[in-house]
């Protein structure tokens, strides 16, 4: 079946418990790297189309440092510890084992692109200008490139923690939506 023929798709935030635990669950179950709290500010979508429960998305606080990401933005030290706030990353994308959809998570991810800012302006009373996201490498990221994700380079497979180079991690692509069209220039206010 084609994304175009499920209907409408609806991002419902997760505001209840109820909703909280099955978002949890979900991606506990099915997400490759499971679940783990997501840090700081944060939005769970489930993603419907009627009563169809297709997917779940989660975005949360923005990596510290990422060089690629950094360098596109274009930002001094001071620039990014006074904006980071504004770069949302999508920490989890799980569209569940049994639905098939060509085009579906591309689809998603355009469709959460639109609504995000508006929740999170609701929520947090400002409105992100970037979204970032980390792919591993052994996938290829194309449903991010299908939505305009931008490809902006690769992390050095350090992680958030490691500052002493003792704990490597997969190397991952890293993936920017710029959700405003003068978002560098924004961010480096």
């Amino acid at each position: 079946m084609s994304a175009g023929d499920l209907g409408p798709l609806q991002f419902h935030p997760v505001s209840t418990a109820k909703d909280g635990s099955l978002w949890n669950e979900l991606i506990d179950r099915y997400h490759y790297l499971g679940y783990k709290p997501l840090p700081g500010a944060q939005i769970r979508y489930l993603v419907f189309s009627n009563t169809y429960l297709l997917a779940a998305l989660g975005f949360g606080a923005a990596a510290w440092k990422v060089a690629p990401r950094d360098h596109f933005v274009g930002w001094t030290t001071d620039q990014r510890a006074r904006n980071l706030h504004l770069v949302v990353n999508n920490a989890r994308f799980l569209i569940l084992p049994w639905v098939t959809s060509r085009n579906l998570a591309s689809r998603i991810l355009a469709g959460v692109a639109k609504q995000l800012p508006q929740d999170w302006q609701m929520r947090y009373r400002y409105s992100p200008v970037l979204l970032e996201t980390f792919v591993d490498t052994r996938f290829a990221g194309t449903c991010y490139k299908a939505a305009n994700w931008l490809l902006v380079g690769q992390t050095q497979g350090r992680g958030k923690l490691d500052r002493h180079h003792h704990n490597p991690l997969p190397v991952k692509h890293v993936f920017l939506y710029p959700l405003r069209t003068n978002s560098r220039q924004i961010l480096c206010a």
